[in-house]
């Protein structure tokens, strides 16, 4: 019959309980699980970016997408904080670059398949990111063709980031900064 290793605190001399993924003390578990600091389901959506996802600090707890403190609320009595950005759609085998104020009620209004990526700009960017790709744009539209550059460049720009957390983060520092 195998023996337990030994708890992994220094001078505790108890043997580390069985079931646990970790080399600890029944004792030591029991204190680890209540230093309240790990990752947890928060108790309703963040109301500055609506994610679920949440840090759980002694402190109290955050929203894990855009770091706001769990129990405040923005002022109702505020507009909605604005957010310019430069979004990139595709559809098929085309790649739509846009730019709006109002994400989510913008994309409701186009047919596309994946939004891909996302910038902070306005329509000064939104002109020169077309100038940027303008061999392979479609007749006038804001479509372009998936041109290795297109690829190359929607890849740079969303750098492996989720563009809805990016858009979640960019909404709570807007909401913040206003106070």
């Amino acid at each position: 019959m195998p023996t337990e290793p030994a708890c992994l605190v220094p001078a505790c001399e108890a043997r580390a309980d069985a079931d646990a993924l970790v080399a600890l003390c029944a004792h030591h578990l029991a204190l680890a699980a209540d230093s309240g600091v790990g990752e947890d389901v928060l108790p309703q959506p963040c109301p500055a970016c609506g994610s679920r996802h949440g840090l759980r600090l002694p402190g109290g707890m955050l929203c894990a997408t855009c770091e706001w403190r769990q129990g405040t609320w923005p002022d109702a009595d505020l507009v909605a904080p604005r957010v310019d950005v430069v979004y990139y759609l595709r559809f098929d085998d085309r790649v739509k670059v846009g730019t709006t104020a109002n994400l989510r009620q913008r994309l409701g209004a186009i047919w596309h398949e994946e939004l891909v990526a996302l910038e902070r700009g306005d329509r000064t960017l939104e002109r020169r990111r077309h100038a940027d790709l303008a061999e392979a744009r479609i007749a006038r539209t804001e479509w372009f063709r998936m041109t290795d550059a297109v690829v190359a460049h929607v890849e740079r720009v969303a750098g492996g980031r989720d563009p809805w957390a990016l858009h979640a983060r960019w909404r709570s520092e807007a909401l913040a900064l206003r106070g």
